[in-house]
């Protein structure tokens, strides 16, 4: 057993990331019952809508799954109150300091995770008391690093640091990416992409078509003044190279995003005006698959990968 696999009981150290728009009940007790760890998107939930994908999760998976919660989130301890509530027993923070939640999850008897861009974070996750780390290089899709450590050079810098579990995420998506990440210190993989193309993503048609007809070089990181996002190239995108040819303001940026951009393309299916966030490893998906399919190619390819080094 992996200390991944050991830590959640699961069969394969692969996770699900938890993104907003993409990642209801069905993804995450689709991944889970595959034998990966499905994640419930908190990100995109009115608290009582988290509780109704939580219940349902429940009915849908007799495995293992947990919760993703962006820390930023203005009703945030409804949401940690639903979590302990309902009886969650993994849950993933990001975007802000583990040590506010973590204790209190912990003492519920919560396996918790933080998602980090840097060896500074990840240190800082360490000492906050969580149970494992995911480190996300700059590849990733959506909210990312200000570092743009790339995840080649991020996984063995956090490694070196650690004691804990490392999870590795950013431009993960096949066996063989999986195997890399596993030489260079991870001890398992979060793949986010992938999942937003498949049949069980929440995701809208029209986005998850966008996704598996991105080719290399087009996304693009942007916004960094007020959160660096990575996204593709469509009009709003466009729109805000445009603007930053005028030297615009930080409120003058804010005022271009506006709000729910991101439920706008996404969810809503709006390619045009919508902000649609994915990773640079989207150049290489062809089709929409299942989110078994998915895991049961990973791991047939990292099976034949691993054998293949053998020869090296």
């Amino acid at each position: 057993m992996n200390k991944i696999t050991q830590l959640f009981n699961i069969q394969y150290p692969i996770i699900q990331g938890g993104m907003i728009w993409n990642s209801g009940y069905k993804l995450a007790s689709a991944v889970s019952n595959a034998g990966g760890l499905g994640l419930i998107g908190a990100g995109s939930m009115y608290p009582e809508v988290l509780r109704e994908h939580i219940q349902k999760c429940k009915l849908a998976t007799d495995k293992p799954f947990g919760v993703n919660v962006p820390m930023l989130y203005p009703n945030i301890e409804e949401i940690i109150t639903i979590i302990i509530e309902e009886g969650v027993k993994i849950v993933f923070t990001s975007a802000g300091n583990p040590t506010t939640w973590t204790s209190l999850l912990k003492q519920n008897g919560i396996t918790v995770v933080h998602v980090v861009s840097s060896s500074k974070f990840a240190l800082k996750a360490q000492e906050a008391g969580v149970d494992a780390v995911v480190a996300e290089g700059f590849e990733a899709g959506g909210h990312n690093g200000r570092e743009e450590t790339t995840t080649l050079t991020l996984i063995p810098m956090v490694k070196k640091q650690l004691s804990i579990p490392l999870i590795a995420a950013g431009g993960i998506a096949t066996g063989r990416g999986m195997l890399a990440a596993m030489v260079l210190g991870a001890d398992g993989v979060q793949l986010g992409s992938r999942f937003a193309a498949s049949i069980e993503s929440s995701a809208h048609e029209n986005f998850k078509n966008t996704i598996i007809n991105c080719k290399e070089g087009e996304t693009q990181v942007t916004l960094k003044e007020l959160a660096p996002v990575r996204l593709i190239k469509n009009k709003f995108y466009n729109d805000i190279q445009e603007l930053y040819k005028t030297n615009p303001s930080i409120e003058d940026l804010k005022s271009l995003l506006g709000r729910a951009r991101a439920k706008k393309g996404m969810f809503e299916g709006d390619l045009v005006e919508g902000e649609l966030e994915i990773g640079q490893i989207s150049g290489l998906f062809e089709e929409i698959k299942s989110a078994k399919d998915i895991i049961d190619d990973m791991i047939r390819e990292f099976d034949i990968a691993k054998n293949e080094i053998k020869n090296l």
